[in-house]
């Protein structure tokens, strides 16, 4: 992994929208493949939801400053 792309076993809080997304497609795609294991699916299936909480977090946070700035310019 580069220093761009954290590993599997990075902090989900620490990552950036597009590495939590690019590893979230990741983990879809080896689910969708079919692990050799059910623990390593369960496994996979659990970071998939935490990428995909911090990808929203990261998008509801952006929505709120759109909101801010688009309420900040009605008033001038």
């Amino acid at each position: 992994m580069t220093a761009t792309t954290p590993g599997p076993s990075a902090d989900v809080a620490t990552l950036s929208f597009e590495q939590a997304r690019d590893e979230l497609v990741r983990v879809v795609s080896e689910l969708e493949q079919g692990s050799p294991t059910l623990e390593e699916s369960l496994a996979l299936w659990e970071r998939g939801e935490q990428l995909y909480a911090r990808c929203e977090e990261w998008l509801l946070g952006a929505k709120r400053r759109l909101d801010a700035a688009r309420g900040e310019g009605e008033d001038a």
